[in-house]
């Protein structure tokens, strides 16, 4: 489960970026989608060594810490495993989720520093990738898993949705979001699927969806819909109780995938004058907003009063 550790080095770089200090130049962290006309002042080249200096020692940190800790059997030789049909794609979806995160926290990071915005764009998303490629690299020399093609692409993908939408739109105008709830599946297999809520919000992919919002507002400026209002699509699966649907057959399952479509709320365009208020809503805005939903599955066509 590579998309888990992708996700633990994303909510690692989150608590970064909520250390002490950096609330009070939240400006810089709230608005690293928008063209910066007032940033005149040099470069501060040492302020850009040390954030070079901490990743450097967190890439290194993430080798050694995953080595150590996560792989079960020593590691052997490379090896490349298409795991492309596990899960119904659900961690590939996650691998595009976390590279696109990671790519805009350190985008917000880098921006503080004064460089360019071109240079900003271009260190976001080649962290985005270069942060999960550990995880990748391992897998290659594990028994257990195998270096996957399709997760390097999703950590390329994910990457590429935040650099291409600040370079065209000089915005982020569609947000990837995350969101959570407990199924009874985790206890069918609680060493795959967590034991626990704290495990199986990471483990168990039936409970988790991936969002698209985007507010109407963003592509039509001139309506009078609200900015921060978002429409939101939403992607998860059901049923399965292995990483592979044939297992989960066996096992008296009938995996399929379920879609929503539900409100949202951009966090980033809520006016206020607390930057502490403007730093949260930019870090919560990684996660989707409980709200009403349809779901389309094989099923039909249901509504869920409140969603997450």
């Amino acid at each position: 489960m590579a998309g888990i550790r992708s996700i633990l080095l994303a909510i690692f770089l989150c608590l970064i970026l909520t250390r002490p200090g950096f609330s009070q130049q939240a400006d810089s962290l709230l608005l690293p989608n928008k063209p910066d006309t007032t940033q005149v002042q040099r470069p501060n080249y040492a302020m850009l060594r040390g954030i070079f200096a901490a990743q450097s020692a967190l890439y290194l940190g993430t080798i050694y810490g995953l080595s150590k800790s996560w792989y079960k059997q020593p590691l052997t030789h490379f090896t490349i495993e298409d795991d492309t049909r596990e899960w119904l794609q659900m961690d590939k979806v996650g691998h595009v989720y976390t590279s696109y995160q990671i790519a805009r926290h350190t985008a917000a990071l880098y921006k503080k520093t004064g460089i360019s915005k071109r240079q900003m764009l271009i260190y976001g998303a080649i962290s985005g990738v270069i942060f999960q490629t550990p995880i990748e690299i391992l897998d290659g020399f594990s028994p257990d898993y195998g270096f996957s093609p399709g997760d390097m692409i999703a950590n390329l993908a994910g990457s590429v949705l935040y650099l291409g939408q600040v370079a065209l739109w000089d915005e982020v105008r569609i947000h990837p979001k995350y969101s959570f709830h407990a199924t009874p599946l985790s206890k069918v297999r609680p060493e795959l699927l967590g034991s626990s809520l704290t495990e199986s919000w990471l483990k168990d992919y039936n409970g988790q969806t991936y969002w698209l919002s985007a507010s109407p507002r963003s592509f039509f400026p001139e309506s009078k819909w609200p900015e921060w209002l978002c429409f939101s699509v939403g992607y998860g699966i059901q049923d399965m109780v292995s990483a592979e649907p044939r297992k989960s057959i066996e096992m008296g399952y009938r995996p399929y995938r379920q879609y929503y479509l539900s409100l949202d709320i951009d966090l980033t365009k809520i006016k206020s004058k607390s930057k502490f208020v403007r730093t949260i809503g930019f870090l919560v805005n990684s996660l989707k907003i409980p709200a009403p939903a349809l779901q389309f599955s094989r099923n039909g066509i249901g509504f869920k009063p409140l969603y997450f």
